[in-house]
């Protein structure tokens, strides 16, 4: 490994015209083209590192622009001074002095250090022939830990406490748990049954597909009209039964007192969660959303900038599902620290995915955590969404409502070339053909 050195960094603006189709619309973004700013670490080894960060189109070019001087970190280095101390890689990312100033640690430079950060831990799997899962689950505690920044969360998580999580979830069951997996997979729900744009007849459609793919979770959009809510509610329910679970997704639309009004009404559908009822940022009304809606259960994460966010809505017990991003923060590194801190409150985390990439990621870290971390699947659900996934080299795989346990070496996020060349913005052929 000591032989690998980074030649250079691609980064690529990619986008998927998904919009002329109403794939992903919610009631907040209603006309999403779904977009990567796409990170390829070249080497002299003929290996190479892929990463990326999901975004909505319009912007990509900024999280590229802002992965593109970040890549100075990574350019013309060894694999093994990033590996060595990953964690300290990630400071070099997330304390640049100067682009500090924009955030810290949020918004499109920590987009852009997810994308870099992810790309350096695809290129170690593939060094060491492994899935990430599998490279995460066979690295020592200790490894793992020094990979995690504990600064301004150790107050609610501190190192040891970490180590006795890992180390616990290590020597308890974990064959056990391993076969589980292999023979079941991982549990999941389909949010591609509900996108908001779609007619009722296509609902009830998709819905049937689903229940003959042996899927039992659902997701629904809502945020419209109280009534059409309700009333597009009442549809999903009509087609997959009382007995099958289904969440509702208002994608941050209302104010907490509309958020607390509207969680009321849709507990007619007996939700499984609320998710994102409100802006994102806002710890203490998502407290008091819960707080004054006890019968359902709060969920977010998808928008969370960090682990600080993280930690505040945990203390505050503001949330009952987290929700963690691949690429929202700051990749892997910060992700371990998510999954120590939900462990920590025992809260379940049920992974934000869909989009570009986002289902082939957290796979990864959802077995890890199952190995590794929480040592349980109660409660559990990884996102799926069914598009894009043909245009992936190794793409996810799903039996009976179940994400399969990825085996080939890398972090699962390779793009097809040809799919590269086509749907880089703006020069590929699905843009400037304007099909």
């Amino acid at each position: 490994m000591n032989e690998i050195l980074i030649t250079g960094v691609r980064v690529i603006d990619l986008r998927f015209p998904t919009s002329r189709e109403h794939i992903g619309s919610d009631a907040v973004n209603r006309d999403p083209d779904y977009s990567a700013a796409y990170c390829i670490l070249e080497t002299n080894s003929g290996l190479e590192g892929h990463g990326l960060t999901f975004t909505l189109g319009r912007g990509t070019d900024l999280v590229v622009q802002a992965a593109r001087h970040l890549s100075r970190y990574v350019a013309n280095r060894t694999l093994s001074s990033l590996t060595d101390d990953l964690g300290a890689f990630s400071r070099q990312l997330t304390d640049e002095s100067q682009f500090r100033w924009l955030g810290p640690e949020k918004g499109v430079i920590h987009l852009a250090a997810g994308a870099l950060i992810n790309a350096v831990w695809d290129l170690y799997a593939r060094a060491e022939n492994k899935p990430l899962w599998q490279l995460l689950a066979d690295l020592d505690p200790c490894e793992i830990l020094k990979a995690v920044d504990f600064r301004y969360i150790d107050d609610a998580l501190t190192p040891e406490e970490a180590r006795a999580i890992l180390e616990k979830a290590r020597s308890t069951g974990q064959a056990e748990r391993f076969a589980q997996l292999r023979e079941k997979g991982y549990p999941a729900y389909t949010t591609s049954v509900g996108w908001f744009g779609y007619s009722d007849d296509k609902i009830r459609g998709l819905c049937h597909e689903a229940l003959a793919e042996g899927w039992t979770h659902f997701k629904l959009k809502v945020g419209g009209e109280p009534a059409e809510d309700l009333r597009r509610g009442h549809i999903v329910r009509s087609e997959i039964g009382w007995t099958n679970k289904l969440m509702v997704d208002a994608n941050q639309k209302w104010g907490v007192l509309e958020a607390i009004d509207r969680t009321r009404q849709l507990a007619e559908l007996k939700p499984w969660w609320m998710e994102e009822p409100t802006n994102p940022d806002d710890i203490l009304g998502h407290a008091r959303i819960r707080r004054e809606v006890p019968q359902v259960r709060i969920a977010t994460g998808e928008h969370c900038h960090n682990r600080v966010m993280f930690k505040q809505f945990l203390q505050a017990d503001a949330i009952d599902v987290v929700q963690l991003d691949s690429c929202r923060v700051a990749g892997v590194n910060e992700n371990l620290a998510i999954l120590l801190l939900a462990a920590k409150f025992g809260k379940p985390v049920c992974p934000h995915a869909g989009g570009v990439g986002l289902c082939e990621y957290v796979q990864h870290l959802s077995i890890f955590d199952f190995l590794c971390v929480s040592a349980t699947m109660e409660s559990r659900v990884i996102e799926f969404v069914d598009h894009l996934h043909d245009h992936f080299v190794t793409p996810v795989h799903i039996r009976n409502g179940h994400y399969l346990v990825p085996t080939e070496p890398g972090y699962s996020i390779e793009i097809r070339r040809e799919s590269l060349n086509r749907f880089a913005y703006p020069e590929g052929e699905a843009w400037s053909t304007k099909a």
